[in-house]
């Protein structure tokens, strides 16, 4: 099937929408013919989002939902299969990245971050699958991170999190594919994004977008591509990342060092100036 073909006429609901790759894939699928339900916490900051994509208003709606909470993720869910008369693709897209020392993690920020990165997934799931099945058709979209196939020290919360992203996306895949559902896990590396301005150190200073990072509308067409071929696990970029994740897996003795420097090196960054990047 050709990419752009995949998504014409689709229903598709965005979570995490308003900013990042949410916003990056918003308006890549409107671009595409797609319908979209950009869902975002903050009803000022969605709205904004929304009016950004002008050219498109007659296919982009809003929704304020908080992802922490099954009832409203449901209430989405439902909502919008029942305005539209289905749901085609829901994203489940929204998390935070909050990367720090384990011995200074408290369980609050282990209930935050799981709440938002993990939970949220679940609630989608569990709300579309029923529907997905009723239809015959749907497609599924986690996005994880490369974090939840190697393990990168100093974040290890968020590793949690996205490796459980992993491992239910890849199940759920399997399980529902003889059903008609396909499930899809994106899994990031560095990408261009405001996330790292959120990024503070002990002097309350964002940290810079790394020169590395790839461009996030790239990703966002890269992502959709990959997603119209059925593909079930997307590493965006693919170079190098697919070198480190494969050399991870191998027990490649090159990537055992590299994870052992970046620990010290953020250990040092974390001790002395009280900054990740």
């Amino acid at each position: 099937m050709e990419h752009k073909a995949y998504y014409q006429d689709k229903i598709c609901l965005v979570t995490g929408a308003n900013s990042g790759i949410g916003y990056a894939m918003s308006e890549e699928l409107l671009k595409r013919g797609a319908t979209v339900y950009m869902a975002g916490r903050d009803q000022k900051k969605i709205s904004a989002a929304a009016g950004q994509l002008s050219p498109f208003r007659d296919h982009v709606r809003t929704l304020v939902v908080d992802v922490t909470r099954q009832d409203k993720v449901q209430k989405a869910i439902e909502d919008t299969a029942a305005e539209a008369g289905g749901l085609d693709m829901l994203f489940n897209n929204a998390g935070i990245f909050k990367p720090m020392l384990f011995e200074h993690g408290t369980i609050d920020d282990w209930r935050e971050m799981i709440d938002t990165n993990l939970w949220s997934v679940i609630y989608g799931v569990h709300a579309a699958i029923p529907l997905m099945i009723r239809q015959g058709s749907g497609h599924i979209v986690n996005t994880a991170s490369l974090a939840g196939l190697v393990p990168y020290p100093m974040q290890v919360i968020y590793d949690t999190t996205k490796y459980a992203v992993v491992g239910l996306s890849e199940s759920l895949r399997y399980e529902y594919a003889e059903k008609g559902i396909r499930v899809s896990v994106i899994c990031p590396g560095d990408i261009a994004t405001p996330i790292f301005s959120k990024l503070v150190d002990s002097k309350g200073q964002g940290a810079a977008i790394p020169k590395e990072a790839y461009p996030v509308d790239r990703a966002a067409s890269y992502i959709l591509d990959h997603l119209a071929e059925g593909d079930g696990r997307i590493i965006v970029p693919y170079e190098p990342n697919h070198l480190i994740y494969g050399g991870y897996v191998l027990g490649d003795k090159n990537v055992e060092e590299f994870l052992l420097k970046h620990a010290h090196d953020h250990r040092i960054r974390f001790e002395k100036e009280g900054r990740f990047l």
